[in-house]
């Protein structure tokens, strides 16, 4: 979700003060092991199961899997069982979130932002990194957008053809896969050194606002404000 769906939200937190509760504040009991590529478990699966109630009444079955190889490569990838596909953003920094789209949002430290990389179904992507998401004229009172010579470090393959319109009423299958360097977050949250043993705060989404049956998905529940932006609700990420 991007910053044109917090303008019409209610007065946010800032996030510093999230961030210095952030111990007691993620998600109660909402957790999920990071595995090394190919280890024990490597192919556990997190399910986007909770739905806000303003979504319409198609629900996607969508799921999640996150890894890290040797070469400090963040391995993300979605798989969705989904209808009313549409995607027709192809500009990196389009707002992909009125598209049918999946979102990982990741705040390694406790005392920075989170970054959040949004993909459509064809594969671009928005990312910026999110200090304070009280909204503000514009978007955010602390959002900057990354640029493209980081934007495009992350590699996308989507299974899915770069524009899907019009829209696929039909049922459908779709992936996507993101291989996300660390140093991408580095450039924002300074070094993070060996990943095994780290915790990180972080959500996965599913959301469609500008197709047919618009939806939001998610597998930390975000309560009852329509806001992708709320670390608050952020679930733990737990290196092995």
């Amino acid at each position: 979700m991007n910053i044109i769906r917090a303008i019409d939200i209610g007065r946010a937190l800032s996030l510093n003060a999230r961030m210095n509760s952030a111990s007691t504040s993620s998600a109660d009991g909402v957790a999920y092991r990071v595995r090394p590529q190919g280890g024990d478990g490597a192919g556990d699966w997190l399910a986007l199961r909770h739905f806000h109630a303003r979504s319409s009444d198609h629900r996607p079955r969508a799921r999640a899997r996150l890894q890290y190889d040797a070469g400090r490569n963040l391995l993300l990838r979605f798989e969705v069982e989904d209808r009313y596909v549409r995607s027709v953003c192809r500009t990196y920094q389009d707002p992909v979130c009125t598209d049918s789209c999946v979102e990982f949002f990741v705040q390694p430290k406790p005392d920075k932002g989170y970054l959040n990389f949004e993909m459509n179904a064809g594969g671009t992507l928005l990312l910026h990194y999110v200090t304070d998401p009280t909204p503000a004229p514009g978007g955010f009172r602390g959002c900057e957008a990354a640029p493209w010579a980081l934007g495009q470090q992350v590699r996308i393959t989507s299974s899915l053809p770069p524009v899907v319109d019009p829209e696929i009423t039909e049922p459908v299958n779709w992936s996507l896969e993101a291989v996300i360097p660390v140093e991408v977050l580095e450039a924002f949250v300074g070094p993070l050194g060996p990943l095994p043993g780290q915790i990180w705060l972080a959500n996965f989404y599913k959301c469609g606002d500008r197709t047919s049956h618009p939806h939001w998905a998610m597998w930390s529940p975000i309560g009852e404000r329509l806001s992708f932006h709320q670390p608050v609700y952020f679930g733990r990420l737990e290196f092995a």
